[in-house]
């Protein structure tokens, strides 16, 4: 019997245990057929629109390949995984390879994409398989208020786009090569490992000029791998290996990324920062660091045009002054 979204929707509601009031819908996804729907996009398709309760998505452990899209209407969702290294979301395609039978030609070589404000992400990996030769995003969040905690976000090039909004990550662990953490929207990174392979760019913010704030890591690391990315099919050519990456390097004039309290691994330049090819730049962008510490913290050999925060304006940096807004939100 075909089960509609209407009819999974019902069987999904329940009331939180000890809570005569407060209500969430529950839909569990299981590649083997045992839950209620087989994919993560079926899931998707079952939240309600508009909703101002929350649906947990529970997402059993295995690989889901395909894209993923969650419609702007689809608020306050929460995907939930049983652990990173066991729940896969996947994709393997980038923007310059032929996109198969389904994919939205708005969002080509995107993994997963979130329009919706209020998602929510936990225990899960998030990846594009397609590996060093074009842009592959694992996610692109287009929301507002997201939360990404104990997860993984696997690519080479730009594998997470911030595209607008606010957002926090917790305890997560990003990786890539080539700008691989961008965009225009605010977030913070708290107590994240963040990897670089192959040399390349960390960041690459688009921060609009009346935005205070861009990207900000608290208590995170800075690692790297210097060997590059090696095409299984043996089409592409492979990067000379590299085992030097730049903190960042302003996509837009007032691209913002500060780093504090930050361990950083010999792999980042003793410069730091990259102009990206403009001088004009290096007057604009906003590039700052407080306490950064390990062999890749070098203040006194970083590009003339970053700055080094003092105690007093680091600490003002919390995560409720970063991503509060008007609203005052509250992410922990």
């Amino acid at each position: 019997m075909k089960t509609t979204a209407a009819t999974l929707l019902a069987a999904a509601c329940f009331l939180l245990p000890g809570s005569t009031e407060a209500k969430e819908r529950r839909i569990t996804v299981a590649a083997d057929g045992s839950g209620d729907v087989r994919t993560v996009q079926e899931a998707f398709a079952a939240v309600p629109d508009n909703s101002t309760e929350r649906t947990v998505i529970l997402v059993k452990p295995g690989v889901y390949d395909g894209q993923k899209i969650l419609g702007k209407d689809k608020r306050n969702v929460t995907l939930q995984g049983e652990a990173a290294e066991t729940t896969i979301l996947t994709w393997h395609v980038n923007t310059n390879e032929e996109q198969p039978a389904g994919t939205d030609p708005r969002h080509k070589g995107t993994a997963l994409v979130i329009l919706a404000d209020d998602f929510r992400a936990d225990r899960l990996t998030f990846r594009n398989t397609s590996g060093d030769h074009g842009q592959a995003l694992a996610l692109r969040i287009d929301g507002d208020r997201a939360v990404v905690t104990n997860s993984r976000l696997l690519g080479w090039q730009d594998t997470v786009m911030l595209n607008n909004g606010r957002h926090y990550f917790r305890d997560t662990y990003i990786e890539g090569r080539v700008d691989f953490i961008y965009g225009s929207a605010t977030a913070v990174f708290d107590r994240c490992r963040i990897h670089s392979k192959n040399g390349g760019y960390v960041t690459a913010a688009s921060t609009p000029p009346d935005r205070p704030y861009g990207f900000v890591f608290l208590n995170s690391r800075l690692t790297g791998d210097p060997t590059p990315w090696v095409d299984p099919d043996a089409k592409a050519p492979s990067k000379a290996p590299s085992a030097l990456a730049y903190l960042g390097r302003p996509w837009r004039p007032y691209g913002s990324v500060t780093f504090i309290d930050t361990q950083m691994d010999a792999h980042i330049r003793p410069e730091g920062w990259n102009n990206w090819g403009k001088a004009d730049n290096e007057k604009t962008a906003r590039y700052a660091e407080y306490h950064s510490t390990g062999p890749g913290a070098n203040p006194e050999q970083r590009v003339a045009w970053s700055k080094q925060l003092g105690e007093a304006e680091a600490r003002q940096l919390t995560v409720a002054s970063i991503l509060g807004g008007s609203d005052h939100w509250r992410p922990e």
